[in-house]
């Protein structure tokens, strides 16, 4: 359970699948390449498939990336038309609905799924988390997010964003009212289902959590009945100030971006400073980065690879998706134009961050066909081509630098990437003792995969308030009164 030691003493990674629930996740126009069938994604058939083969290969968890509005920036104001013949992150379902069909032909594969907790209503988030929590048997983890489109603000009702300062002090104030709910509305032994005393729940098992905040007031009790984790375990994806506060707070798992290994140091250094000024072990805390792995026998067939795709990329998905990512709108600058020395700082920056991840190419121009081509295959995420040895030497720098636990790791054809990964790279990650020969323990919940503790630990923020058994009053409750 946990992070495993293996007899060579290094580390092993953490691999996740890295999806969405969409035709064009970070490969905009890669939806039509012959070896790829993501159009299938409103299939369950096609989400099962996929879910079998990570959980037979070993994968820790499918993380299921979500937006809640268009990218609708290039072209804009509020144009969503570039990114439809590309199918760049649109149309895109919800991604909840996809995790009971897949936990039932899978025995071990976590999935991570990403929920917004600034259009979510506490109440109603906490009871669907619950019950997919019941029905996977304890393997759901939510991937916490505040939202940062303008499209989702005004399709839920609001003129503008909540800024996002405050939308951080909005989510402090959700996790407390859910754990409330969670943790202390029902007590531990409240649930006895005794069939001989026609009792299922003790009658003074379950508590209102009265809850009265600046944002929320929710009297409660929880609907649901503890689930397996009962809090589910927690991702978290924000790596701004008030995006790493809550992090370093409330996370178990986080999602991070990063160019370089160096770079990506001082964010792994920052959350884990931040969850000890918080009096949480920041072992308790596992660091991810996304990075788009491109593997095949050779060098030269990975690149060659690489070429093959970038032929089925589609230059306006790819300018869509950068709009959406960075509110930046290429299409009124020229095609020619370099964007190392640009007007705009935000893209000059991004440019500068890209040029390091490739020894020689400091001095190349960053014009709109190089930045299409970067984004096409694998988003703004860094990026890995090669041999196996290739890739794995660089997932072991990675490691090794930026203090990361693992990768998710996403795909530019499903299928293609990660059944290129599983025969290829797999293989060499378990020869060097960096990745999981087996199965720690078979049906583990999601806590218990990553920290090695099925319930929130006792120095997470979320564990004041546990009710237990035994007790009258939930202890928070005692605490207030």
């Amino acid at each position: 359970m946990g992070e495993t030691i293996p007899t060579s003493g290094k580390k092993q990674i953490i691999l996740n699948a890295f999806v969405m629930n969409t035709p064009g996740h970070l490969a905009p126009g890669l939806w039509k390449h012959p070896r790829n069938k993501t159009d299938q994604y409103k299939t369950l058939s096609f989400w099962t498939d996929l879910a079998q083969l990570l959980d037979k290969a070993g994968f820790h968890a499918m993380f299921i990336a979500d937006t809640l509005g268009a990218y609708d920036v290039y072209k804009g104001p509020s144009n969503v038309v570039p990114t439809l013949a590309s199918g760049a992150q649109f149309p895109v379902n919800d991604p909840l609905y996809l995790v009971p069909a897949m936990s039932a032909v899978t025995r071990n594969l976590i999935f991570g799924v990403t929920a917004s907790v600034t259009y979510e209503k506490p109440y109603a988030l906490a009871r669907r988390l619950s019950t997919v929590d019941h029905l996977s048997q304890g393997r759901v983890a939510w991937n916490i997010v505040t939202s940062y489109l303008d499209s989702a603000a005004r399709n839920h009702g609001l003129s503008e964003q909540i800024p996002h300062d405050e939308r951080y002090a909005i989510a402090d104030e959700y996790l407390e009212v859910l754990y409330k709910l969670w943790e202390g509305s029902f007590r531990d032994d409240a649930v006895l289902a005794n069939r001989h005393l026609g009792t299922y729940i003790a009658s003074d098992g379950v508590r209102e959590i009265n809850h009265k905040g600046k944002y929320f007031d929710v009297p409660g009790p929880h609907f649901c009945e503890p689930s397996p984790q009962r809090t589910p375990f927690l991702f978290q994806a924000g790596v701004s100030e008030a995006g790493g506060q809550f992090g370093g707070k409330h996370g178990e798992a986080i999602f991070v971006g990063g160019q370089t290994p160096e770079g990506t140091r001082l964010t792994v250094d920052n959350i884990r400073n931040i969850a000890k000024q918080q009096g949480r072990d920041p072992n308790h805390i596992k660091i991810i980065v996304g990075i788009n792995v491109i593997v095949a026998a050779t060098d030269e067939e990975a690149k060659a690879k690489r070429e093959e795709y970038l032929e089925y990329a589609d230059d306006e998905g790819a300018l869509a998706l950068f709009g959406g990512w960075t509110g930046v709108d290429l299409s009124s600058h020229a095609d020619d134009e370099d964007f190392r020395f640009s007007h705009s700082p935000r893209v000059q920056s991004i440019v500068r961050r890209w040029s390091a991840t490739v020894p020689g190419t400091d001095s190349l121009p960053w014009t709109k066909r190089r930045i299409v081509e970067y984004i096409s295959v694998g988003g703004l995420q860094a990026k890995v081509v090669g041999s196996p040895t290739t890739v794995a030497d660089e997932l072991e720098r990675w490691v090794e630098i930026s203090g990361v636990d693992g990768f998710n790791l996403a795909h530019i054809v499903n299928p293609g990437t990660f059944e290129d990964i599983i025969e290829f790279l797999l293989p060499e990650l378990r020869q060097r003792g960096l990745f999981r020969e087996e199965i720690e323990k078979e049906g583990a919940t999601a806590r218990e995969v990553f920290i090695g503790s099925n319930r929130l630990p006792e120095d997470h923020p979320g564990s004041k308030y546990k009710w237990r058994a035994g007790e009258n009053i939930p202890q928070y409750q005692t605490k207030e009164n």
